[in-house]
C-alpha cells in the first residue's frame, strides 16, 4: 500500500470505528425502546438536509467550536481546564454589563464587548494557573471549585443588583439590553446569495466569523510559531522542554490564560446575536461540551470543527425526534456519549497500532541497511 494512503487510512480509521460503533449502540437502544432505528435515522437525515436546520446546526456548533479550541489549548499543554464553564459565564456576564453601559460606533462597541469577555475570562483562568505554578494545586480541582465560585458565588451575589427593572425583560430577568451598535449582524444575506431565503425566522449568527478566525489563529499559532512549538513540547515532555530552555511554569501560565481568553468568546452568540443581555436563561453546558468536542477532534482546528458540527447536527435533531415521536430526545445524548467514548478507545487502539507499525518498519529498515 502506498505510504500516503496508509497514513490517510490510519487517520480516518479511529473516527470511522467510533462512528460505526456509535450507530450500532444507538440502533440497539432504539430497538430495545421500541423505536425503528432506520426510520429514526431517516428522519434525522431528512431534517438535517433542510436549510433552516443547517442554520440551527451551525448556530449550535459555533460556541461548541470556540469551547473546543479553548479546551484544546489546555490539552496541548497537558492541562485539563475544567473551568471553561465558569470562565465563559463570568466573561459573558461582565461583557453584558459593560456593553449595556456604553454607546460607541458599531465596530468599537462590539470590540469592547469581546475584549471585556476575553479579559475577564483570561484573568479568572489565571487564578487556577497561579495556584498550580506557585502552590502546586491541581488545575482540575482548582477549576472545578472556581466554576462554583463564578456561577454560584460572584454572579449569583451580584446579579440582583444589575437586573434591568424597566420591564424590558419582564418574562426573563436579565441585565439591560445592549444598544444596537453592540449587535453583530447575522450572515443570512451572505448565505442567501447562494441559496434560497432562510425561513422560519432563523438567523445564522455572525459570531461564526469570529469562530472561524479563532480556529485559523489557533492552527497557525500552535503549528507555525515558536511559542506554539514550546507549548506542544512542554505538554509532550516537560523534562525535555526544560532541558531545551523552555520554562514550564511560564508555559502553564500562558496556556491557562490563553485557554481562558478564548473561553470568553463562547457566550458571544448570546450577547452579540441573540438576547443582547445576560439573563436567567443564559445557555449553560458549553464549557463541558467543548471538552468532548476537543477530545473527539484530537485538539486540531479541523478535527474540532468536524466534531462541533457533528454535535450541532445531533443537538438540532433532538427536537424533531421528539416532535415526530420517532424516538426520545435522550437518544441524541446516548449517541454523543457513545461517539466520544468510542473515539477515545479507537484513537488509542489506532495509536498503538501505528507505534507498533513504525517500530517494525524501523527494524526492517535497519536490517536492510545492515
Amino acid at each position: 500500500m502506498p505510504e500516503a494512503l496508509r497514513r490517510i487510512g490510519l487517520v480516518l480509521a479511529a473516527p470511522a470505528l467510533a462512528f460505526v460503533f456509535a450507530l450500532v449502540v444507538a440502533s440497539l437502544v432504539l430497538q430495545i425502546s421500541g423505536s425503528n432505528s432506520i426510520d429514526t435515522y431517516r428522519t434525522m437525515l431528512e431534517n438535517g438536509s433542510r436549510l433552516e436546520t443547517m442554520v440551527d446546526m451551525l448556530n449550535r456548533a459555533t460556541p461548541l467550536y470556540i469551547a473546543g479550541i479553548a479546551a484544546a489549548i489546555g490539552f496541548r499543554m497537558n492541562l485539563f481546564n475544567i473551568g471553561i464553564e465558569g470562565q465563559y459565564f463570568l466573561g459573558a456576564y461582565a461583557a453584558a454589563i459593560v456593553g449595556a453601559e456604553v454607546s460607541l460606533p458599531g465596530p468599537l462597541h462590539v470590540a469592547l464587548i469581546c475584549a471585556t469577555a476575553i479579559g475577564v475570562s483570561a484573568a479568572y483562568a489565571g487564578i487556577a494557573a497561579v495556584l498550580k505554578v506557585y502552590r502546586g494545586v491541581n488545575e482540575v480541582v482548582a477549576t472545578i471549585m472556581l466554576n462554583f465560585i463564578a456561577i454560584g458565588g460572584i454572579i449569583a451575589a451580584t446579579f440582583p443588583h444589575v437586573i434591568d427593572r424597566s420591564g424590558n425583560n419582564a418574562t426573563n430577568a436579565g441585565t439591560k439590553q445592549i444598544d444596537e451598535s453592540g449587535w453583530i449582524p447575522d450572515l443570512n444575506g451572505v448565505v442567501e446569495i447562494f441559496t434560497r431565503d432562510i425561513g422560519r425566522g432563523r438567523q445564522l449568527t455572525g459570531v461564526l466569523v469570529i469562530a472561524v478566525l479563532v480556529g485559523v489563529l489557533f492552527s497557525v499559532w500552535i503549528n507555525r510559531t515558536r511559542l506554539g512549538y514550546d507549548l506542544r513540547a512542554s505538554g509532550m515532555n516537560p523534562l525535555a522542554a526544560r532541558a531545551g530552555g523552555v520554562p514550564p511554569a511560564r508555559m502553564v501560565l500562558f496556556a491557562m490564560i490563553a485557554s481562558g481568553a478564548v473561553a470568553g468568546l463562547i457566550g458571544m452568540p448570546e450577547i452579540l446575536s441573540d438576547n443582547h443581555s445576560y439573563d436567567q436563561g443564559f445557555v449553560g453546558g458549553l464549557g463541558f461540551g467543548g471538552l468532548g468536542v476537543a477530545l473527539l477532534g484530537r485538539n486540531s482546528a479541523g478535527g474540532i470543527a468536524f466534531a462541533a458540527i457533528l454535535f450541532g447536527f445531533l443537538d438540532s435533531s433532538s427536537a424533531v425526534l421528539q416532535v415526530s415521536g420517532q424516538a426520545s430526545q435522550s437518544i441524541v445524548v446516548i449517541m454523543q456519549a457513545t461517539i466520544l467514548l468510542a473515539a477515545v478507545v479507537a484513537y488509542e487502539v489506532v495509536n498503538r497500532y501505528r507505534q507498533r507499525d513504525e517500530i517494525q518498519r524501523a527494524a526492517m529498515a535497519a536490517e536492510v541497511s545492515a
